[in-house]
């Protein structure tokens, strides 16, 4: 099975002749209860000369934090991952390769109490919003088949978060990916990404819904104690739909694992092609019920391009 390359935890040289060439990297958190969760966006996207920035803060009982940035200036530099744009400071850095990932953020955020409003003209309640996190891996990570450049890891997460006059100590589980070398089309495909741990230590991640009507997908599954993934190629969906698209539920099947998805809370994005159309990307902390009974928590998403 083969393994990341410490190399490529680093920014590449894009591809001119690729419209919409992406490098992207996730960074997603959940506490073991549930009760607080987020989630790290950082895209670069030479060919449209900006980088999206996206950061949230979520939980059940708690209004949506959200930054949503998509006019970010490209890092001053081919190797740099710190981003500034109005009330916006950001860095990420590669603190040991494959092993260790720190996050840094002070910005002003929009509080919502109905998250859907991302799709519209949001108005809500302008926050302090910061944070320091670091992303330490959770015993491996996943390299994906050969059909895009990308790797999975999944992490124990630690730090401080600030929203306004609240302060956090974060002691949470989440998962981390990096992606990039081909155009990244949301207006075009559909997908349902999740990744997540069971009460147990188990861990997974899932990619489906690429193909209508077809099981085609990445999935992978890490159990307890264990160092070796059990990977997949089928991931099985039934996603039940809600209101303005936030799905109310979805039920996910791969490598061995029979879960079903409630969303707790919601981090939505409108994304807008140059040409007008629009794309929905509704992400969620959810709590996972097991077919066997097992529970856990996770994060996933679904794009929908225009038209699903």
């Amino acid at each position: 099975m083969p393994t990341p390359d410490a190399a490529d935890e680093h920014r590449h040289r894009p591809d001119p002749s690729v419209h919409l060439w992406n490098e992207s990297y996730y960074f997603d958190f959940f506490t073991e209860d549930l009760s607080l969760g987020g989630y790290v966006r950082l895209g670069l996207n030479p060919g449209l000369g900006s980088v999206w920035y996206w950061a949230c803060l979520v939980g059940p009982d708690r209004p949506l934090v959200t930054v949503v940035d998509h006019e970010v200036p490209l890092p001053s530099t081919a190797t740099s991952m710190e981003v500034r744009h109005d009330g916006l400071w950001a860095d990420q850095s590669v603190e040991t390769p494959l092993d260790h990932f720190s996050l840094n953020l002070e910005s002003f955020a929009l509080a919502l109490d109905d998250p859907a409003e991302m799709y519209g003209d949001p108005r809500g309640e302008r926050v302090p919003f910061g944070f320091e996190l670091d992303f330490h891996t959770d015993r491996a990570a996943n390299l994906w088949p050969p059909v895009t450049p990308r790797y999975e890891i999944p992490c124990r997460v630690e730090g401080e978060v600030l929203v306004g006059e609240e302060r956090v100590e974060l002691d949470a589980w989440g998962q981390r990916d990096h992606s990039w070398g081909a155009a990244r089309d949301w207006w075009a495909n559909s997908w349902c990404w999740t990744a997540g741990r069971l009460e147990d230590g188990t861990r997974w991640h899932t990619a489906g819904g690429f193909v209508p009507d077809h099981d085609w997908g990445v999935g992978y599954r890490l159990d307890p104690d264990r160092t070796e993934f059990v990977e997949s190629d089928s991931v099985l969906l039934e996603v039940a739909p809600g209101r303005e698209g936030l799905p109310e539920s979805t039920r996910v099947q791969s490598a061995g694992l029979d879960l079903t998805f409630e969303p707790l809370a919601f981090s939505p994005v409108l994304l807008v092609h140059p040409d007008g159309r629009q794309a929905r990307f509704p992400r969620a902390m959810a709590r996972v019920t097991a077919a066997d009974g097992r529970t856990g928590g996770a994060w996933i998403e679904w794009n929908q391009p225009p038209g699903t």
